[in-house]
């Protein structure tokens, strides 16, 4: 036995959640997959297959445990860690671009043929792309059937399939059930799904614990842009809402954590234009918070180090948020680069106001949406109040993105993507590292030279100078995170942007 298998072994026969979403575990005998810490009696180790994604188990021919739910979980955070296709393939299928381009659309964006994107992908995953968006496809689906009442004919569309029958016939292979059989049994509250002029569905999301969703939801809230974002802390009830640029049309969600929703969920509520952008927002919303990260992998190796020890203990399970729109977070970076967050935010909040497409959200304090990068370059930096390079950067960078001479999206590779940014007048690493941390959900970055960061490091005792950075080597591959703690030293006495 391998290491690896060895030790995903051991996780099955503990029943260790913490590894649910990181991996599946197909049986033989019994032709099911479930997650690791299954209720389950735990099978022999010669019966037992680990697949990454339950695309590779349905694939195989396994089919979903109903006693665990597999598909019920937060999702693996290889997909951030890792940076080869593989990764970035995943990263696109969850944002639907399958359903959306098809498998060539896929392909294009990762600079591959459709046949070669195949052969990786099943070499590495176990399952082409079009059973990976399957799998995606099915798992809204079980989402929505067993956690609102949401019609199946609604619920079909909704999850991405052409029709009922796609449906009908992927339930039953993914989880040898009938729809009406899966709703059935559901396990949870049924939340609240209504239409009109706009689609409003509630919904749980399952997050892995430790979850800081306070420091989450204070990071965003000091960024938080007048009539796009709203945030709060009450006690220990965090919410936290803002509007989208979705494929099908505008909408919005709100999201809440903590007391009375309870641990290892989040309360979600969309507001949308189509049912066709449900699985998308809810993707977005993960990456934003980051939901699908591994804490503990995290804080343990963090916690190793006694100078950030006493913060991971402090502030268990941090996140480093992501983004529900690449263009947007250039742009912010951009704007942002040498000025405080305070500031950044002001010259936001006016850019927005001015640029951006009013929105008439139901949601309290949403009323407009973050100008797209067109509206922004079309602006051509009139509102502002920059030094007239930054506002040309500005421009220049967003009517790059409009046009599609920059690419910027969650499929980049990290390298290329800091590379094409740096090489644009007045972009430099911090820029681009921020953006690789917030688009990408890289969480190995450090923004060497950062003020604030090198403000905590005197907090903390460490050196602020250019030592600083071969320091930080030591919390590899998890600098974003540190950055993180380090920040929290610095946030009573510096404003300056940080990761």
């Amino acid at each position: 036995m391998t290491d690896e298998r060895a030790e995903r072994y051991r996780a099955i026969a503990a029943r260790d959640a913490r590894f649910d979403g990181q991996f599946v575990t197909a049986v033989r005998t019994t032709g099911i997959y479930c997650r690791p810490s299954c209720p389950a009696r735990t099978p022999k180790p010669e019966n037992v297959t680990f697949y990454l994604t339950s695309a590779a188990a349905h694939d195989a021919g396994f089919r979903a445990c109903k006693r665990c739910l597999p598909e019920a979980t937060p999702g693996t955070p290889a997909w951030d860690v890792r940076r080869d296709a593989a990764g970035r393939a995943m990263r696109l299928v969850a944002d639907g671009v399958v359903d959306r381009e098809g498998v060539a659309g896929l392909a294009a964006r990762l600079g591959y043929s459709p046949r070669h994107l195949h052969r990786v992908l099943r070499t590495e995953l176990g399952a082409g792309p079009l059973t990976l968006a399957r799998a995606q496809r099915a798992q809204t689906a079980r989402t929505l059937l067993t956690g609102t009442d949401l019609p199946v004919a609604d619920v079909a569309f909704a999850a991405g399939f052409g029709s009922i029958r796609q449906l009908n016939d992927t339930v039953r292979a993914v989880f040898a059930t009938t729809p009406t059989e899966l709703r059935r049994r559901r396990p949870a509250p049924v939340g609240t799904a209504t239409a009109g002029d706009r689609v409003h569905l509630d919904l749980t999301l399952p997050v892995r614990e430790p979850f800081d969703a306070a420091g989450t939801v204070a990071y965003l809230a000091a960024r938080a842009v007048a009539g796009v974002e709203t945030a709060s802390l009450d006690g220990p009830t965090a919410r936290y809402a803002r509007t989208l640029h979705l494929p099908h049309g505008p909408g919005a969600v709100a999201v809440t954590a903590g007391p009375p929703v309870g641990p290892g969920r989040l309360a979600a509520h969309l507001e949308l234009s189509s049912w066709q952008d449900v699985a998308t927002a809810v993707a977005r919303l993960r990456r934003l918070l980051d939901l699908d990260a591994d804490p503990v992998a995290v804080d343990t190796a963090l916690a190793d180090d006694p100078v950030l020890a006493p913060s991971v203990a402090a502030r268990p399970g941090a996140r480093v948020p992501g983004a529900v729109d690449a263009h947007e977070i250039v742009v912010r970076a951009c704007v942002g680069q040498q000025i405080s967050v305070a500031a950044a935010r002001t010259h936001l909040d006016r850019l927005t106001s001015a640029a951006g497409t009013p929105y008439p959200s139901t949601i309290d304090g949403l009323d407009r949406l973050f100008p797209t990068a067109a509206q922004v370059a079309a602006d051509d930096g009139t509102h502002l109040a920059l030094p007239a390079r930054q506002r040309r950067t500005v421009v220049d960078t967003a009517r790059a993105l409009a046009d599609g001479t920059l690419t910027v999206d969650v499929g980049a590779d990290t390298a290329d993507l800091r590379a094409a940014l740096e090489a644009r007048h007045g972009i430099g690493t911090w820029t681009s590292g921020y953006v690789a941390l917030r688009v990408l959900g890289d969480p190995d970055v450090w923004l060497d030279g950062d003020a604030a960061l090198r403000a905590g490091a005197r907090a903390l005792g460490l050196p602020d100078d250019a030592s600083l950075a071969a320091r930080a080597d030591r919390w590899a591959p998890w600098r974003s995170y540190a950055a993180r703690h380090v920040w929290q030293a610095a946030a009573p006495r510096s404003g300056r942007n940080t990761p």
